[in-house]
Formats: structure tokens, C-alpha cells, sequence
């Protein structure tokens, strides 16, 4: 009788530690960061003290705008056109957003997030210093506003690449279900950095005049160097997202790294997702630029104090603040579709009102006029927007659709929306003629409702399936 030797099985492909995605420390759950309360916690707050930081140099510009930039570097317009013409150099910046969405998002997209947050941080807190010891147009005549539609461009880059990444690293290291919340965290440091910027300004507007205009409105530019070094410190301390870590190290022809021009496949593959999300961000682009810049301009014009301008807007900032995470959370349990659309249809339904209560002339209508627009309506939409955009895109094309898509809202929104407001209020003879401006964030308010309602909702998508369709 002769014996047999049992046939050997083929290996099992599980048993083989090269072939387990458990051997890879990026696909184990224990070393997930999402896993880790303390690494979300970090990546949260270092993307509110970057977005703190960089919408503070930011909006410090659209403020400095409203108040000294008309008479300082265009001296010879009329004073109203002179308004015109600074806000002119506002929207410049923001006409760069785009291009610091296209080129931060390619290479974040292929590189990662964590290294293009630092450069953008480097970049923004540059530019603004320059602008804190730029000469003006009497010292060195027309290359002062020429070098100051420069340096805001840079501005513009810079923020153009920092939202996407810090609304990223947050969204994509929070856990399935609390992605609106931490995302919040993200959007709370534009309304801190209006906060900073605009009390910045109030304090150094306590100042005599002659020595406000000569001196004191650089002291918040100069500032801000120490605000980087801080949110440097800080951004330097976190992990790359686990959900690019592990997409990148995923065997599939469509990883990150291989997609050559992230932008041209956005273009080519998510035209639907892009064009919703650009019209779904203008309402609150529009009513934050209407409210926060072009209010200031002319609540003075009709006789409001400069510092009764500037008081109605930190109020309403701080506002948002508190709402911020409060709608973020709401966006988690219902949905950010209701959520969002609810925003867009109140800045419909409060456009007249706001300016009804701006031309009472009391102080009290001033506020109230700006809570009830920008910290009210405007915050519905905007802070669940860092977790409807990711969940928007693909992990391999998120970095570029997320930021070009914000990006470009911002251009048609809060760029274009002061300087509309201002010469549709010089179109209707000045004073109090506002309807134009009112009409205008009605139609924002409906074409962004529009757009959130074909977009669907987006909360229960996975974030990790980097092929999903």
C-alpha cells in the first residue's frame, strides 16, 4: 500500500503579511489619526488658526479699502469713485483666488495637503507685511496703487490654496458622521479673522485722523507676522490626511499620484459637481462681501459714524462664531442640503429688510441689519461648506474641485459684489437708493438655492472611496 502526500493548498493571499493591508500602518484602524481624538483636535485647530490668520490679512485688506486706501492711493478721483477704484484693488485678490485653487490644488492633490498649507501661510504673511510699509501715492505716485494691486494678488494666491487644504485636512481626518462639525471648526476662523481684522482697524482708527491715514492703518498689517509665526508653529505639529495617505498608497490606476492634471480631470469628469458647487457659493459670497465691505462705505456716506460701521460688523462676526458650529452640527443630523438651502432662501427673503433697517440711521438697525444677514442667513450656508465641497469630489481631484469650486464662487461673489453695490447705488443717484443692491442678493440667493437643491445631498458619502462615480 503505497502512501500518498496530500496536495499542498495554494497559499492564502490573507496569510501573507505583504499582501495584507493590515502590515500597512496607513490601513490599520488602530493607527488611523481618525481613530485619535487628540490628532483631530490638533488638525482642527491648526486649520482655524491658519484660516484665522490668513482671512485676517485677508479681510483687513477689504476693510483698509473701505476706509483708507481711496484717499491714500487714488487721490485724485472724486471720493465716491475713488471708493470704487480701491474696491477695484479688493476684487483683484480675489479674481487670484482661482489660480491659487488651480495651482495648490494640482500639487496638493498629487503631494498632499500639509506642505502647501505651510507655503500659503508664508505667502499670505508676506504679502500683508509689504502692504504694512507700502509707500503711498504721494511718496512714490502711481507704482503705489500699481505695487498694491501686486501684493493683493499674491493675497488672493495664497488664499486660494490655504481654504481647500485646511477645509481638507479637517474633513478628511473627522470620522463618518461628525465630518459637518469639524469642518466648522474650519469656517469659524473667517468670521475670527473678520473679528481681528475689523477691531485691528477700530483701534487704530481711535487714533486722530491725520494720524490714522498716515500711520496707524499699517499697525494691523504689521501684525499679522506674529499671527503666522503662531499658526506656523502649530501647522508644523500634524499628520497628512489618512484619507490621501491611504488613497495614494491604493494599487488602482486612478490614485492621486497618476492623475497628471487634476484640474483637467475635474473639468472633463465633474463638470456637474463644479458648476453647482461655484453657483451654490455665491449667496454667501455676495452677502458677506455686501456686508462686511460694502456696508461699511456706506454707512458712513449717509452719516453713520466710523466706528458704529465697524462695531455692527464685529458684532455680527461673533455671532457667526458662536453659530457656526451649531449649524455645522445641525448639517450632520439633517442633511447639509436643508441646512444650506435654508441659508440661501434668507438671504433672498432679507436682502430689503437689511437695507431697511441700515437707512433707519440708527445704530441699532445697523446691527441688526448685519446679524440678521450675514450672521443669520450667511452662516447657514457657510459652515457646513467645508464638508459639502470635500464630499463633492473624489480624494484624488478633492484638493483642486473643492478650492477651484470655492474659489471661484468667492471671485462672483464677495470680489465682484462691493463694487457692483457701490455703482448700482451711484446708478440710482446715491443716498438711500439701495433697491439695487437688494435686488442683486435676491438673485444670488435664489440661483445658490437652485444649485444646492440639483446638488442632492452629500453627507453619507464615503470619503474614501477615491474611484467613487
Amino acid at each position: 500500500m503505497t502512501s500518498s502526500t496530500p496536495p499542498v493548498p495554494p497559499p492564502d493571499p490573507r496569510s501573507d503579511p505583504r499582501s495584507d493591508p493590515r502590515s500597512d500602518p496607513r490601513s490599520d484602524p488602530r493607527s488611523d489619526p481618525r481613530s485619535d481624538p487628540r490628532e483631530i483636535r490638533r488638525v482642527a485647530l491648526s486649520s482655524y488658526l491658519g484660516t484665522t490668520v490668513e482671512m485676517y490679512d485677508f479681510l483687513l485688506y477689504g476693510t483698509a479699502a473701505a476706509l483708507v486706501f481711496g484717499p491714500l492711493f487714488f487721490p485724485d478721483l472724486d471720493p465716491l469713485v475713488g471708493v470704487i477704484a480701491s474696491f477695484g484693488t479688493l476684487a483683484a485678490g480675489y479674481v487670484a483666488r482661482p489660480l491659487g485653487g488651480v495651482v495648490f490644488g494640482h500639487f496638493g492633490d498629487r503631494l498632499g495637503r500639509k506642505r502647501m498649507l505651510l507655503t500659503t501661510m508664508i505667502l499670505m504673511g508676506a504679502a500683508s507685511t509689504l502692504i504694512g510699509v507700502l509707500p503711498t501715492y504721494e511718496r512714490i505716485g502711481l507704482a503705489a496703487p500699481v505695487v498694491l494691486v501686486a501684493l493683493r494678488v499674491v493675497q488672493g494666491v495664497a488664499v486660494g490654496g490655504e481654504w481647500g487644504g485646511a477645509a481638507l485636512m479637517t474633513v478628511e481626518h473627522a470620522a463618518p458622521g461628525s465630518r459637518g462639525v469639524w469642518g466648522g471648526v474650519t469656517q469659524m476662523g473667517a468670521p475670527t479673522g473678520a473679528v481681528l481684522a475689523t477691531l485691528a482697524l477700530a483701534l487704530a482708527g481711535l487714533l486722530p485722523d491725520e494720524q490714522f491715514l498716515s500711520w496707524g492703518w499699517r499697525v494691523p498689517f504689521l501684525a499679522s507676522a506674529a499671527l503666522i509665526g503662531v499658526g506656523l508653529f502649530v501647522r508644523l505639529r500634524i499628520s497628512e490626511s489618512p484619507v490621501f495617505a491611504r488613497a495614494e498608497a491604493a494599487p488602482v490606476p486612478s490614485g492621486p499620484a497618476r492623475v497628471r492634471l487634476p484640474l483637467l480631470e475635474v473639468l472633463l469628469t465633474r463638470p456637474r459637481n463644479l458648476l453647482l458647487a461655484v453657483v451654490a457659493g455665491i449667496a454667501p459670497f455676495a452677502a458677506q462681501g455686501v456686508f462686511s465691505a460694502f456696508v461699511i462705505s456706506y454707512a458712513i456716506g449717509i452719516g453713520y459714524d466710523r466706528s458704529a460701521a465697524l462695531t455692527a460688523v464685529v458684532v455680527s462676526s461673533t455671532l457667526a462664531i458662536v453659530l457656526t458650529p451649531l449649524y455645522a452640527r445641525l448639517s450632520d443630523r439633517v442633511g447639509r442640503r436643508p441646512v444650506y438651502l435654508g441659508g440661501a432662501l434668507a438671504v433672498a427673503a432679507t436682502a430689503f429688510p437689511a437695507f431697511w433697517l441700515v437707512n433707519t440711521g440708527s445704530a441699532v438697525g445697523l446691527i441688526a441689519s448685519t446679524v440678521l444677514a450675514q450672521s443669520v442667513a450667511v452662516t447657514a450656508m457657510y459652515a457646513p461648506m467645508a464638508a459639502l465641497l470635500a464630499e463633492m469630489f473624489d480624494t484624488h481631484l478633492r484638493y483642486t474641485g473643492a478650492s477651484v469650486s470655492y474659489q471661484t464662487a468667492t471671485v462672483l461673489g464677495a470680489g465682484l459684489s462691493p463694487m457692483i453695490a457701490t455703482s448700482a447705488l451711484t446708478a440710482a443717484g446715491g443716498g438711500t437708493a439701495t433697491h439695487g443692491v437688494s435686488w442683486m442678493l435676491v438673485a444670488a440667493g435664489l440661483a445658490s438655492a437652485a444649485a444646492i437643491w440639483f446638488a442632492g445631498e452629500t453627507g453619507r458619502r464615503d470619503l474614501t472611496d477615491i474611484d467613487a462615480r
